[in-house]
């Protein structure tokens, strides 16, 4: 599809809902692509909300990457593509990397906004010196992966391949995995490691839910639960899982994605099971 403003084109996935249905926009993480992150959910979110799901700019189906890797890249283009399908408003719903854009979506296009759903996600990535660290050799690890493509290519989303080990799908998800620049990916994670919504997260002023994976080590559990702290009156819905729960236990995940859509819009009536608040 073609985004508004001249910014290229991206590969969008559908789910057209009950007629007036609110609209959500789910936006995959780091190593992952569109359909590779929200497989599990497209049928069970799209039986309440227009869905809608696009691909990083960067990533083989998404807007040609020109210049440097910006997270406030993605959130324009997020706005972009509500433009182009006439879509007024709607909910951001981001998973990891996906999970900042969709703050950097508020922040740059607040009257877009309806609500938030922040999944395995945090208000900042790179903490401990450690973590600065190896956020400043990102960027020379992707030089490193331009001249060596092959040894790179294989790290980059070694972790979720290794989540469809004896799986059926396996062969699909090594195929969508090998849609990845490898070297882009790399940039993408030092543009990640730089983020922090720390200064402003506290000012969001729509229904937000926070997605906390109970048992995440790649984004600890104590950062999400940080996050929906800063927010005024944020729900925290739990998963039991680790970052790769959206593989590891598809309806879990599933059930918490739905539960967090429902809290964050206008349903009246419609049940939204147990929320812990942290």
């Amino acid at each position: 599809m073609e985004l508004a403003s001249g910014r290229g084109r991206t590969f969008v996935r559908e789910v057209a809902g009950p007629p007036a249905a609110p609209a959500v926009v789910l936006l995959h993480g780091l190593t992952a692509v569109a359909d590779l992150n929200w497989f599990p959910v497209f049928d069970a979110v799209g039986a309440a909300f227009r869905v809608v799901s696009l691909e990083h700019r960067g990533y083989a189906r998404g807007p040609v990457l020109r210049g440097p890797c910006r997270l406030t890249d993605l959130a324009d283009d997020v706005a972009a593509l509500a433009d182009s399908l006439g879509v007024e408003r709607f909910v951001p719903v981001g998973y990891s990397m996906g999970g900042a854009v969709a703050q950097l979506v508020w922040r740059r296009h607040p009257s877009r906004v309806a609500g938030l759903v922040l999944a395995g996600t945090a208000s900042l990535f790179s903490v401990s010196a450690r973590e600065r660290f190896l956020s400043r050799l990102l960027p020379s690890a992707s030089v490193a992966a331009r001249a060596g493509p092959s040894a790179a290519g294989r790290f980059v989303g070694s972790t979720l391949r290794a989540r469809f080990t004896g799986s059926p799908l396996a062969p699909w998800a090594v195929a969508e995995l090998a849609r990845h620049r490898p070297a882009t990916m790399l940039a993408w994670a030092a543009a990640l490691g730089r983020f922090s919504s720390a200064s402003w997260i506290g000012a969001v002023d729509v229904p937000t839910a926070v997605v906390a994976t109970s048992r995440d080590v790649l984004v600890p559990t104590e950062r999400q639960l940080a996050l929906a702290a800063s927010i005024p009156g944020a729900h925290v819905v739990p998963v039991d899982g680790d970052h790769g729960v959206f593989i590891t236990d598809q309806a879990a995940f599933t059930d918490a994605i739905v539960q967090a859509c429902r809290l964050v819009t206008v349903n009246p009536g419609t049940p939204t099971g147990e929320v812990r608040n942290p």
